[in-house]
């Protein structure tokens, strides 16, 4: 099996990706087995930083959440803000405290010393605001939303006051609850408060979307689109908690659909700016319908990276990472028969694989079920390799 798929293993690098492709995505997707491990972000940024210099890529989007990392686009762009606070507030998810992190936007502050604007690398997150066991109040979305529209705009079009607005939100508390992930009851994304806020939201980014041509010629097509990503967290957030509320046995299912239709929408509206490097998990990139096990139940959601695909097509392009062995963390080496186990088999301590040239070998390759403390390790499904167009394998992860 080694024989037959070594002559299309390559180096994990820019030429390589680009050859995979007719023409280079405006999405290209990276995704990850498991989170928490810097040796696969390391290789990363390595390869982001080539498809940044050669292949003119200009954003680096990863899962993180979308508002707080406009404090790291700030800096990378600007040098606004101090670095260690921008690593702790600017990332979600503990990504911040991870040392590759450190290195990618400490990188991308370089970059742009002394580019204009235009050729400058831009971070994101496109994660919505949310947490594994609770999500962010809309108060930091709708007010910065509502606040633009007020300063642009004949106050007699704005649908609501700022004093409304705060007195619908109330307390955070009452949104952070992190009993609501698990109990409905205990979620405020039902209230009649809610129902008006969703309205509201609604509402505003209507407004927001009317006014454009005025908007952006009193501000900036950037500043507008700081607004658009407002409008979508606070819409999306609003969704969620409602979700939250729901009692229903497809309450967890629905709530991971929405996180990554969340998803989804940012890495499009991310997209009509210019050509987006996206890194997650595999399971929010891939263009299948994806599954986990959470509370009992097994749940299936449409991914982002499928969701970005119906619409750009051949313009999306995904490349899944495997691992070989994670030993410190329990990961063993992949049985011969399996995918990662045919993987495993090549020399290379890393190495890219064309799929689409190596199918008819990995085609009679099994899946391996192999679990690890690190978030969920999920090793690649052989199905899905028809709609894989690169796979970056790791033979050896080593321990940060």
């Amino acid at each position: 099996m080694a024989d037959d798929i070594k002559d299309i293993a390559h180096a994990v690098e820019a030429a390589s990706v680009m050859r995979l492709f007719p023409s280079p995505p405006r999405v290209l997707a990276l995704g990850e087995p498991t989170h928490g491990v810097d040796a696969p972000l390391r290789l990363r940024n390595a390869l982001f930083r080539q498809l940044v210099e050669q292949e003119g890529y200009r954003t680096i989007a990863v899962e993180s959440d979308c508002v707080a990392g406009l404090l790291v686009d700030d800096y990378v762009t600007s040098g606004a803000g101090a670095l260690d606070d921008v690593l702790e507030r600017g990332f979600s998810h503990g990504l911040g405290a991870s040392a590759a992190s450190r290195e990618l936007v400490c990188w991308m502050r370089a970059f742009n010393a002394g580019r204009p604007t235009s050729d400058q690398v831009r971070f994101a997150g496109f994660d919505g605001p949310l947490e594994m066991a609770w999500a962010a109040s809309p108060r930091e979305t709708l007010t910065a939303l509502h606040r633009t529209l007020t300063d642009h705009i004949a106050p007699g079009l704005i649908p609501c006051t700022a004093d409304t607005l705060d007195r619908l939100l109330g307390p955070d508390d009452r949104w952070r609850d992190p009993a609501a992930m698990w109990d409905p009851s205990a979620s405020f994304g039902r209230s009649a408060e809610a129902g008006e806020l969703r309205l509201l939201a609604d509402d505003l980014g209507a407004l927001l979307h009317a006014w454009a041509p005025h908007l952006i010629a009193a501000t900036s097509r950037d500043a507008f689109d700081r607004a658009r990503l407002w409008a979508r967290a606070a819409s999306g957030l609003l969704r969620y908690h409602q979700g939250m509320a729901d009692a229903s046995p497809s309450r967890l299912a629905r709530l991971t659909g929405l996180r990554d239709q969340m998803m989804a929408d940012n890495l499009l509206a991310l997209a009509e700016r210019g050509p987006v490097l996206v890194h997650a998990h595999n399971s929010h990139l891939q263009r299948d319908i994806s599954s986990m096990r959470m509370g009992g139940q097994r749940l299936e959601w449409w991914s982002a990276g499928a969701v970005v695909h119906t619409s750009l097509g051949e313009q999306y392009g995904f490349l899944a990472t495997a691992f070989g062995t994670m030993r410190h963390q329990g990961v063993d080496v992949p049985p011969p028969d399996t995918l990662e186990g045919a993987l495993y088999a090549l020399p290379a301590e890393a190495c890219l694989v064309d799929t689409s040239a190596s199918a008819a070998a990995l085609a009679s390759t099994g899946p391996v079920r192999r679990t690890s403390p690190y978030f969920g390790y999920a090793p690649l499904d052989p199905a899905h390799l028809a709609r894989i167009d690169g796979i970056v394998f790791m033979k050896d992860v080593p321990e940060d």
